[in-house]
């Protein structure tokens, strides 16, 4: 184990330890906490949560775990990379293909897939996920950028976290927006009545989504969606507040569903970041899957 010390000086005000710490070390936050959470930090000696304001004359110490070598076996699943460098990947997930093990899920996910396909990895976020900067759901598909080292790991989640990365989503839903365009913002948290899922509540986490509508059919309409933040599900749970879930959504919409889907009709269609190396913006694009664009077929523009 690697330990750290950091003498705090010339801050011109208080700030909390794990804000601190993410910028003069090549770690993101949610990392320092989980080292906090696993007693790792001390600030002045005494052990420290993630939340504590310092101020100058504190003496920092952070003992770093050692990388553990991955035992998430590599598979050889297909997998679509529409761009890769020494510093990242862009993957154009399909529908089904879970992001990481968890919740009962230990194989055939994307994660074993780019064990296989690529050369390395970042080591931030542990053995289950690494290279892992961000997730879309098991039943969306689209574009998701990866990290091959932790450098560029931090990089990329310090811009999901400044809300300087760019996410674009097209959705089919259910019945006709009443407005062209707009903005929902509200708080979400778990479900009260069902911890799986997650609900618009009160004193949850603020979640903004902005939507414009593309075209509009017999009983559909579908939707261009901007997430200004990155809750879990917001898409899903911000079309259900709307009165208008996204079709084939098994957990947010519709009961009776009247196509035969194997999950919500929700594309990640583009992509736009701050390359970690180049410091230029970079956009990438991802077309309607098949199984989307059949559906659309099968419906009539008014």
């Amino acid at each position: 184990m690697e330990t750290k010390t950091i003498d705090v000086k010339d801050l011109l005000l208080g700030k909390r330890v794990d804000v601190y710490l993410s910028e003069v070390l090549d770690f993101t936050r949610s990392h320092i906490k989980k080292m906090c959470d696993e007693g790792n930090l001390l600030v002045n000696g005494l052990p420290s949560k993630s939340n504590k304001i310092i101020k100058n004359g504190d003496v920092i110490t952070l003992s770093v775990p050692e990388n553990k070598c991955l035992d998430v076996v590599p598979e050889d699943i297909p997998l679509n990379i529409i761009y890769q460098d020494d510093d990242l990947a862009v993957i154009d997930k399909p529908q089904g293909l879970t992001v990481h093990a968890g919740n009962g899920t230990h194989g055939s996910t994307l994660v074993n897939a780019l064990l296989f396909h690529l050369d390395k990895l970042s080591g931030i976020n542990g053995v289950i996920r690494p290279g892992i900067v961000h997730r879309i759901d098991k039943n969306t598909s689209g574009l998701l950028v990866v990290a091959k080292n932790d450098k560029s790991h931090v990089a990329l989640a310090k811009q999901l976290e400044d809300k300087t990365c760019k996410r674009i989503y097209v959705a089919l839903l259910e019945g006709n927006l009443k407005n062209d365009s707009g903005r929902v913002a509200t708080d979400i948290g778990r479900n009260p009545n069902d911890r799986t899922k997650m609900a618009v509540v009160e004193r949850g986490k603020n979640a903004v989504t902005d939507y414009k509508v593309l075209k509009r059919y017999e009983g559909y309409t579908l939707c261009e969606f901007s997430l200004k933040t990155g809750r879990t599900h917001q898409i899903r749970v911000h079309a259900k507040y709307l009165g208008h879930p996204v079709v084939g959504d098994k957990e947010y919409g519709y009961k009776n569903q009247k196509f035969k889907l194997e999950g919500q009709l929700l594309h990640a269609k583009t992509l736009t970041f701050i390359h970690p190396s180049t410091n230029k913006a970079v956009t990438f694009e991802s077309n309607i899957p098949a199984h989307f664009q059949s559906v659309l077929n099968k419906l009539k523009e008014i």
